[in-house]
């Protein structure tokens, strides 16, 4: 197979204007060509008003040492073998009972299906409800303010990327080809196909929703089974030559209002970002666990058509999707900002999960089709922001932010202008852009919810955008609070090969654990984790 890479065309170029590159490019004619297939796609705009679409390609040819004799081009590779996802199932230690996976968002999801794909017939247990109901309660909660504690932005089928804008872009490096295996599952299970070679994949929230849907049912077609409203609340274990080993796990069913046990020998914890009191139970058992830097912040609004002219051009093809951008900023006071969770034409969303406590993030339709651009500017704070001994300290001072938020809009997310939030008081009225959001907001002092330091990381690192994006620094522009779950305060520790913790039979795993970053990278850890699973055990 022969790859080109950078092969370019100009932005509304046709499936001819395509092929006639292809052939021009290897210089064969049309019958020589076999078959291709576009591996990746991006958008050149740095000649803008002029654009392009950027290719990597992988084309079949009838005889590939012909072309690679005539044709002289360091864009293009030979003899290049297909991307593939592969390992051996090989464990030999039998399972007394059905592996169980705690949490179905991406990471326990894809854990799951890749179990129930090999017959180990897993168990899957979710604190929140199914993806309908979960979506019912969700949007109740916009609407009434009435927070289900365990069916919301958080919790629930899917996991908190289920209400997000959907990216499945990854920086995680793959040589194992399990990024791509995390695509091509998406869209054999109702994902467009475009996302395996986008170079910025996204499904959005509605889009999503479905897949993580029909993933379900592949699960539970292939012996596998999903109990949903079903909390794990505590673990037992038993010692063995001083080595603590899994044997129950102690669950309660919200809808039952009862506890139960559950006898297992294998427990994979996917429990997100979100799982403070799962954090601490397995704390309180000795697992050991450090906390981690991650990041606070704001989500800042912008009017989505000022963002597609500074990164397209003024006369840009209506075609386009809403554009995204990524922006970072190094600060002389040593703090590290940047934009996070990036929303072209989206909402932001009320993502609260506890009483008194208020937390947003960013989301998208597939369509992208909102009228504003929202992101997250957030500060990245370390252990030394929050020190003491306490491992879960990083999850206080989440809360103490969020309480702060909540008091801040009395409930409601608290909005800002920006020009205001540098003046440290309560905006009056609105600019030239109107909030959109989920879930009710109010006029309210953001800049107060902080620590000073982060405080003024923001308002520099806004000014310090704005020479990036023209218009970013505007004054107009709407900043909410509080981003807070950008990602876990602690990471669960696990030996690396195996993957297991020091508490034989237990797995963590995800973003949760502290080993993922987004909806595509706790998804591979999830395949990660089962195939640790399948090298190690095997089934009656």
């Amino acid at each position: 197979m022969i790859r080109i890479n950078q092969m370019k065309l100009n932005i509304e170029h046709t499936s001819d204007d395509f092929e006639r590159k292809i052939l021009k490019t290897l210089c064969i004619k049309k019958e020589e060509l076999q078959g291709f297939q576009i591996r990746k796609q991006s958008i050149d705009a740095r000649k803008k008003p002029v654009l392009y679409y950027v290719y990597s390609v992988d084309v079949q040819v009838r005889d590939e040492a012909k072309v690679k004799k005539t044709v002289k081009n360091n864009q293009i590779q030979f003899q290049v073998k297909p991307d593939s996802y592969h390992f051996e199932v090989k464990g030999t230690k039998e399972l007394t009972h059905r592996p169980v996976i705690i949490g179905t968002g991406p990471a326990g999801l894809f854990c799951g299906y890749m179990l129930a794909a090999h017959g180990y017939q897993p168990i899957l247990l979710e604190r929140g409800a199914d993806v309908d109901q979960r979506t019912k309660d969700v949007e109740a909660f916009w609407e009434n303010g009435r927070l289900n504690l365990s069916s919301n932005v958080q919790f629930g089928e899917g996991g908190a990327g289920t209400f997000s804008d959907g990216k499945l872009n990854t920086l995680v490096k793959d040589k194992f080809g399990r990024n791509h295996e995390v695509l091509r599952i998406f869209a054999e299970h109702g994902a467009p196909e475009s996302i395996t070679y986008e170079s910025k994949p996204h499904i959005g929230t509605d889009v999503l929703s479905a897949v993580v849907k029909e993933m379900r049912k592949y699960i539970c077609a292939h012996g596998g089974e999903v109990r949903f409203h079903s909390q794990v609340t505590d673990i037992q274990t038993h010692s063995d030559n001083g080595q603590k080993i899994l044997r129950k796990l102690k669950i309660y069913d919200s809808q039952k209002k009862e506890t139960y046990l559950l006898d297992t020998d294998l427990a994979v914890f996917a429990i997100g970002h979100s799982a403070r009191d799962t954090f601490s139970m397995l704390y309180q058992h000795g697992l050991p666990m450090q906390p981690k830097a991650f990041a606070v912040g704001v989500r800042i609004e912008h009017p989505q058509e000022m963002i597609n002219q500074d990164q397209y051009g003024k006369n840009y093809p209506s075609f386009l999707p809403a554009a995204p951008y990524k922006l970072t900023a190094n600060l002389d006071n040593g703090r590290g900002v940047y934009t996070f969770c990036m929303c072209p034409g989206g909402y932001v969303v009320n993502a609260s999960s506890e009483e008194g406590k208020l937390a947003v993030n960013g989301m998208s339709y597939h369509s992208r089709n909102g009228d504003n651009a929202n992101s997250a500017i957030v500060v990245t704070v370390t252990p030394k922001d929050f020190p003491g001994d306490d491992v879960l300290a990083g999850v206080e001072f989440q809360r103490k932010l969020e309480a702060a938020a909540y008091e801040a809009g009395d409930g409601k997310i608290p909005v800002q202008l920006y020009r205001d939030f540098c003046k440290k008081q309560v905006s009056e009225s609105l600019g030239e852009t109107t909030p959109s959001m989920k879930g009710a907001w109010t006029f309210g002092n953001v800049r107060d919810c902080f620590p000073k330091e982060i405080g003024d990381s923001i308002e520099q690192s806004v000014k310090v955008f704005g020479r990036k994006i023209r218009g970013f620094d505007r004054g107009d522009a709407i900043l909410s609070a509080v981003e807070s779950r950008t990602s876990s305060p602690v990471r669960i520790e696990r030996e690396k090969e195996t993957l297991e913790s020091s508490i034989s039979g237990i797995y963590p795993c995800g973003e949760g654990a502290g080993y993922a970053g987004g909806i595509t990278s706790a998804a591979m850890d999830g395949l990660k984790v089962a195939e640790a699973i399948l090298k190690k055990f095997k089934i009656k």
